[in-house]
This record gives C-alpha cells, sequence and structure tokens, in this order.
C-alpha cells in the first residue's frame, strides 16, 4: 500500500516538474520573439536605404575642396597680373633725382619701382653679398651673389647724393665674395710694428712735410663720380626654407635693408635702390645688373597660376566623377 502511494506522488511531481519547464522555456521564446520584432523596424529601413546622407555628402567634399582651390589659383592669377601692370607702369614714369626722395618708410612704399638716378662713389671694402643665387647662361647654370655696396656722397660735387644708399649692383660671380672675404681677413690682422729705419724715415717726412704735402695734394687723380639708375625697393621676405642672416659670418641669405645698413655702418632707414643700368661693359661685365623684365617679376607668375588651375579643376572633376560612380554601383547592387 505505501510503496503504491510513493510511486503516485513521484509521478506527480515528475509531471509538475516538466509542465513548469516548458512554460519557462514558452516564456523565453516569446520574450526573444518580441524582442526580435521591436528591433526589425529600425534595422529594415538601413537596409533598403542603403548609405545614409551624410556618408554621400562625404563623398562629395573632395570635389567641392579642389574646385575652391582651383578657383582661388583664378583670383591669384588676376591680382598678379594687375601687380605687373602696375610695376610696369612705374618704371616707365620719368626717373626722380635720389635727393630728392626721402628715406622714410612711408616714402619707400609708396616709391617702390620707381626708378632714381643717382652719383656718388661706391665704397667697395663694406659690400654685402646675398646668396647663393644661381643663373642660368646657355643652358648651364652658375651660382654666384647679389652685391649690394653703400654708394658714398662725393665732396664738392652737387649732383652727388647728399646721404649715402645701399645699390644692388646685380649678379657676380662666387670668386668676388671669395676675394672680398680675403682682403676683409687681411684687413682684420694687426700690422707689425714700425722699425727704426721705418721711424727714422717717418720723422724725416715729417720735417719736411709741409712742402711734400703740397706737392702730394696736386698729384692726387681726381675721383671721377659713378652715375647709377636703380629702382626704388624693400627688403624682401623670405620663406620658411631660407635662413636666416648672420651678419657676423658674413652669411646673407636675404635683403634685409635694415640689418645690411647697420653692418655698413649707415642709418636703419636708408634708400635701397637696384641697379637697371643696360651699359654694361662688355670687357667688364660684373656685377650685372637686372634687366627690367627680371625685376617686375614675381616667384609666381599668372601662366603657373593657370597651370594650377587647370590642375585642381581637373582633380575636382575626377573626384566627383568616382563620387557618382560609387553611388551608382551601389544602386545596382540592391
Amino acid at each position: 500500500m505505501a510503496a503504491s502511494i510513493s510511486k503516485a506522488l513521484t509521478r506527480n511531481l515528475l509531471r509538475r516538474s516538466g509542465d513548469i519547464t516548458r512554460e519557462v522555456q514558452l516564456r523565453f521564446c516569446s520574450a526573444a520573439t518580441s524582442a526580435a520584432a521591436i528591433s526589425a523596424p529600425e534595422t529594415q529601413p538601413s537596409e533598403k536605404n542603403g548609405p545614409s546622407r551624410l556618408s554621400k555628402l562625404l563623398l562629395f567634399v573632395p570635389g567641392v575642396i579642389t574646385f575652391g582651390l582651383g578657383t582661388w589659383q583664378i583670383i591669384r592669377r588676376q591680382e598678379k597680373i594687375e601687380m605687373l601692370e602696375y610695376r610696369q607702369n612705374r618704371l616707365r614714369m620719368d626717373p626722380l633725382n635720389c635727393n630728392e626722395v626721402s628715406p622714410s618708410s612711408e616714402n619707400v612704399d609708396s616709391l617702390e619701382f620707381r626708378r632714381v638716378l643717382c652719383s656718388g662713389v661706391f665704397d667697395e671694402k663694406k659690400s654685402i653679398f646675398i646668396g647663393p643665387r644661381s643663373r642660368s647662361i646657355s643652358g648651364v647654370t652658375e651660382n654666384g651673389y647679389y652685391v649690394i655696396t653703400p654708394l658714398m656722397p662725393l665732396a664738392n660735387d652737387p649732383k652727388s647724393v647728399q646721404s649715402p644708399i645701399l645699390v644692388n649692383r646685380g649678379w657676380v660671380p662666387r670668386n668676388w665674395r671669395d676675394k672680398s672675404l680675403e682682403v676683409a681677413g687681411a684687413d682684420d690682422q694687426p700690422s707689425s710694428t714700425a722699425s727704426p729705419s721705418q721711424e727714422s724715415a717717418k720723422s724725416s717726412w715729417w720735417m719736411f712735410g709741409s712742402k711734400k704735402k703740397k706737392v702730394e695734394e696736386d698729384q692726387l687723380p681726381t675721383v671721377k663720380p659713378t652715375e647709377v639708375i636703380g629702382v626704388v625697393r624693400g627688403s624682401e621676405k623670405p620663406s620658411i626654407f631660407v635662413p636666416a642672416n648672420d651678419p657676423n659670418s658674413f652669411q646673407w641669405f636675404y635683403v634685409d635693408v635694415s640689418a645690411i645698413a647697420r653692418a655698413c655702418g649707415l642709418p636703419e632707414n636708408t634708400l635701397y635702390i637696384e641697379d637697371i643700368n643696360d651699359n654694361v661693359d662688355p670687357s667688364n661685365p660684373y656685377p650685372l645688373p637686372k634687366d627690367t623684365n627680371t625685376l617686375v617679376q614675381s616667384s609666381v607668375m599668372p601662366q603657373q597660376h593657370l597651370n594650377y588651375t587647370l590642375t585642381w579643376y581637373s582633380l575636382s572633376a575626377a573626384v566627383t566623377f568616382m563620387a557618382f560612380k560609387r553611388l551608382k554601383s551601389k544602386k545596382s547592387r540592391r
């Protein structure tokens, strides 16, 4: 009897545990189904619509940027054309007398590219060499320097400059700078002490100095003034790749008018001009001044801006075409 009762209880417990397990499984399945139903509306539109609008627009950003760069080159080209016309018109004006030009910064800016006439004497010992600057002759490139020399006033000459000016005399070969540095080094060496014979000679010289001096003054050759036709210019604006000037080691890589004037012992507001005299002696061609065409040129000419414009517009058309092609290929796959 007891055995039959225990068997009946065991069957009931097994039935109830099976029912509970089935109920848990059913509830879990229903919960998973409802979650899938909720997430389905969110994923279906992305599969149907493909890439978002933002991703589509990003494909055209490179084309817009390159198109803008091409348009900017057109504006720059027009600015360069106007600048070149302005410089050429200034060079066609009648030259000014150098003594009529004030060396203030405001006047220099307003008189830039105006021709001036100057007369004086070059102080060769204070020459500054800017460079190296290359020059192509018959397809052969030669390195050299631009030489800047102070033009000093000449006494008793009313046509001479009243105050010193800096003159860029033109291009010279490299050996000009080497010789100048050798002369400067020889001048810096201390002179040896005079011997007794030299001292006695000096004393005898000064004994009869009054007569000798008059004879020497009569025999001194007259200094002939140098006439310069130049163009008023200002300091150069170096790029980030140009090294800084080092006056102590005589290294000058670009024109800094105030720094060059200080190195020559002149006021910082000294006038600076570039020689454009075309009358070059064939037997002594150096320094070789710039011609007017070279003087008005810019680092980037209008033709180069036009080439840049065509390049940027071509890139813009290419990347825009690739963007359209990519979007079209995605639509065809669906």
